[in-house]
């Protein structure tokens, strides 16, 4: 397994405090000096974590990315960078740690690397592109990474796990099992497929979204859209509506079942 993880100086926001109120964890000002190109996917973020009633919401934000042989060309023609961009813009407004820890991975973890404010242009073709050979599909234990990754930071606020992949996994049962057993956990896991949205790779992430509460997992823990064959022609807009269609639901019920403290 590849590792190219390197900490930064802090830690997440989440492990040093909570939902302070006061607006975007990032502010404006900062993200205009620090990263001037994501100045209007922050925007966008802000205006749909809003919409959702969660504006002055804290949370770590993961990014956990496919690297199965068939995801080539969504790297190639950086559909798989300008997710990871998005993805940072939505941080910015959780998080001011201004970092995304990303999973890699496709039979195994291929790596573990962060992505952050002060150095993104180009980094997920970069990251890509050293981790060679690129396998089947291995839902479960990208999911343990996050997991573990999530636990050894010492994190108070809860974790919003973007996981994109375009097919179902290898081992079915086991990404089941990881999905079920985590839900006593604080992450709210949401599957973003590439791809034909009708396609019956997605059958199980549908599944996924529909497990039944409590027979197979305390809380509904996940959520699942399909972005199409071209994510890309998703407007920043649509794609933070898609993010926030299921989070604050989940929020509501993690509260309630004990899973999150109070807001």
């Amino acid at each position: 397994m590849a590792i190219d993880y390197v900490k930064r100086p802090g830690g997440p926001a989440s492990a040093r405090g909570g939902n302070d109120g006061r607006g975007p964890a990032v502010s404006l000002e900062k993200l205009s000096t620090q990263a001037p190109g994501l100045v209007n996917l922050y925007k966008s973020a802000r205006v749909s974590l809003e919409k959702a009633g969660l504006e002055g919401q804290r949370a770590a934000v993961y990014l956990v990315l496919d690297r199965s042989g068939s995801m080539r060309p969504y790297y190639k023609n950086g559909t798989v960078q300008h997710l990871a961009e998005q993805t940072l813009g939505l941080s910015a407004n959780l998080d001011d740690d201004g970092t995304v820890p990303v999973v890699f991975f496709s039979t195994e973890v291929d790596g573990i690397a962060e992505l952050g404010l002060d150095d993104y242009h180009g980094r997920i073709d970069a990251l890509h592109e050293k981790l060679g050979h690129m396998g089947r599909t291995n839902y479960h234990l990208a999911m343990q990474a996050v997991i573990d990754h999530y636990a050894a930071s010492g994190a108070d606020d809860p974790g919003l796990v973007i996981f994109q992949t375009d097919g179902g996994p290898t081992s079915r049962a086991a990404a089941e099992h990881v999905l079920c057993t985590a839900a006593r956990l604080p992450l709210f896991w949401q599957f973003v497929g590439f791809g034909d949205t009708g396609s019956k790779q997605f059958d199980f992430l549908r599944k996924l979204d529909d497990l039944p509460v409590p027979g197979k997992r305390m809380v509904d823990n996940a959520g699942f859209f399909p972005a199409g064959p071209d994510p890309r022609a998703l407007s920043d807009d649509a794609l933070y509506q898609h993010l926030m269609s299921e989070f604050p639901s989940w929020l509501t019920a993690a509260r309630r079942a004990g899973v999150l403290g109070p807001a």
